[in-house]
């Protein structure tokens, strides 16, 4: 997929790594010459040949040591993880091991002995966690693909935080053997890319089940979202205390978003962001010291130095829940759960900010607990409700990257990249006569494609719509000759204008058959768009149906 040589990104990798200097980003970087020496070996052939990975350190890679940012836990595994494993024999080249917030335990990125990962953008403020390095190496350009895990929001926040994707997938599609735990049955491997295409690519690499793993799984992808999704966005309420400038960012997003053609409806998401208070208020925080928590306790005596203080608060704290207190927080879940899914009934994904403000490393080291808390609003909720989520970039502001997150439901992960395209790329305007409308038997090629019906509209006067001989039955549009721009006349032919995103475009053009064309065509309001034509010749003898005014009104006529 890159257009260096293996060897060649490494050299650049490491380059890179030298001029940005951010060492906080690295636990463990492996020396130069053993990973040209692996580059050198790869198959240009591969899928990921030519790209280099990172690696969060609390997911195992063969060789180098696993330390979930607590050198006290440190230990030497003999194998990759699979998600490691499946990266490199698609081409990846790893580079070495990043920070996190101590086991993964936090949604800031300063929480760990090897130092505060600061923010690509700005390093006065915070990259954002527990997956900091990992984000970190993708923004600065040292990485193109990087492994992080995400249980309250891991893998979304600090993406949105440094202005690149962040895939969390669907929990157990990547299997979490060789994942030191956080929260077990929650955790996620989830991937980073700087664009949407390399990180779905790279997430649909790692994913697949694992013996080893019992709770990994497979499942039916649910299907595309149809031709005018409607998707969720939070009510005014749910999005108070933001940071300045991000409520207007958000609502920009919707508006673009909604000019792709998908229909926006307000949905009131309480039951969802109470649910997410559970994640750490309720009695899943046990998971944590089931996870941990020994490890803690044996060590107490360096809690403040090489163990983070704040993380063993959190993770200590979760003895004291009881069995009575889990079942009773268990059956809650469930009902907020149901009451959520009604709420967004109807709805291809849940449309949300990925996070609520962007502080410094100061803000956070004066308030450890409640800033990071502020991070969380709209990302606890979805592991403990079994959702898939993608964060992707949505603009700047202050200068400063702004993301958004789409979720939906277990098994959505290709549908929400489909949605997310929307918003990675506007799309193009097509207009089409026949066969490819709504309700015609062509009309599911434009849906695959990620096509959106935009409306009705009709072509200026001018154009001629024949009947062709072909199965199935399809018309023909061609302009008058002597019919230029700003043709007056009789009424244009009626059509619709579906929205694609450029890949779907370029996809679905490509499959176009002759005598079928496309080129522009001019609409009754002025604009000029990408339409079906057809070449002249091939309406030599056949039926003239202009009169009709369009295809459906022919068929009915028939």
């Amino acid at each position: 997929m890159s257009a260096m040589t293996p060897a060649e990104r490494v050299e650049a990798a490491y380059d890179r790594i030298r001029s940005v200097d951010r060492p906080e980003i690295w636990i463990h970087l492996r020396p130069r010459d053993e990973v040209l020496a692996e580059a050198a070996a790869v198959d240009p052939a591969l899928p990921l040949a030519g790209l280099v990975a990172a690696v969060k350190d609390n997911i195992d890679v063969a060789g180098l040591p696993t330390t979930a940012a607590a050198p006290t836990y440190a230990y030497l595994p003999g194998a990759d993880a699979p998600a490691v494993a499946r990266l490199r024999a698609a081409g990846a080249v790893v580079l070495g091991k990043t920070n996190l917030d101590q086991f993964a335990t936090g949604l800031v990125g300063t929480r760990s002995p090897y130092g505060a990962v600061r923010n690509a953008w700005d390093p006065a403020r915070i990259s954002g966690g527990s997956s900091s390095g990992s984000a970190v190496a993708v923004a600065l350009g040292i990485a193109d693909i990087a492994l992080g895990t995400d249980t309250a929001g891991s893998g979304r926040v600090p993406a949105a935080l440094n202005g690149i994707v962040g895939v969390k997938p669907t929990k157990g599609l990547v299997p979490v053997t060789g994942v030191v735990p956080a929260c077990y049955s929650l955790d996620c491997v989830t991937v980073f890319a700087r664009d949407l295409r390399l990180a779905r690519t790279a997430a649909e690499i790692v994913e697949g089940p694992d013996a080893a793993d019992p709770l990994s799984r497979t499942g039916t992808q649910l299907p595309p979202p149809p031709a005018r999704p409607r998707v969720a966005v939070p009510a005014p309420h749910h999005l108070e205390g933001m940071a300045d400038g991000w409520r207007t960012a958000f609502h920009s997003a919707v508006a673009r978003l909604a000019a792709t053609g998908v229909e926006i409806t307000e949905a009131d998401i309480t039951p969802l962001l109470e649910a997410a208070e559970l994640l750490y208020g309720g009695a899943f925080v046990a998971e944590r010291y089931a996870a941990v928590g020994g490890h803690l306790e044996k060590h107490r005596d360096l809690i403040g130095t090489r163990l983070d203080a704040t993380v063993a608060s959190i993770v200590l704290a979760g003895r004291e829940r009881t069995a009575a207190e889990w079942a009773a927080d268990t059956a809650r879940l469930a009902a907020l759960g149901a009451s959520g899914r009604a709420a967004l009934d109807g709805c291809a994904a849940l449309l949300t900010p990925t996070t609520t403000w962007h502080p410094t490393l100061a803000e956070v080291a004066a308030d450890p607990v409640g800033a990071n808390a502020r991070m969380g609003r709209f990302t606890n909720f979805a592991n403990l409700l079994d959702h898939a989520s993608l964060a992707v970039p949505a603009g700047c502001v202050d200068g400063l990257p702004f993301g958004v997150m789409l979720t939906g439901p277990a098994f959505s992960d290709r549908a929400l990249a489909v949605l997310a395209e929307r918003l990675a790329n506007p799309g193009v305007d097509l207009f089409v006569v026949g066969a490819h409308l709504t309700g015609q038997p062509l009309n599911a090629h434009l849906v695959q494609a990620g096509g959106t019906l935009v409306g009705p509209v009709r072509t200026a006067g001018g154009y001629r719509l024949h009947a062709l001989a072909t199965e199935p039955p399809k018309p023909g549009l061609v302009r008058a000759v002597g019919a230029g721009p700003g043709s007056g006349g009789r009424a244009g032919v009626e059509g619709e204008i579906w929205r694609l995103p450029a890949a779907g475009f370029g996809t679905f053009t490509a499959a176009v058959p002759p005598p079928m064309t496309i080129g522009t065509v001019e609409l009754a309001d002025g604009r000029q768009v990408s339409g079906f034509l057809v070449e002249p010749y091939a309406v030599e003898g056949t039926p003239d149906i202009t009169r009709f005014g369009g295809w459906r009104a022919y068929l009915a006529s028939t």
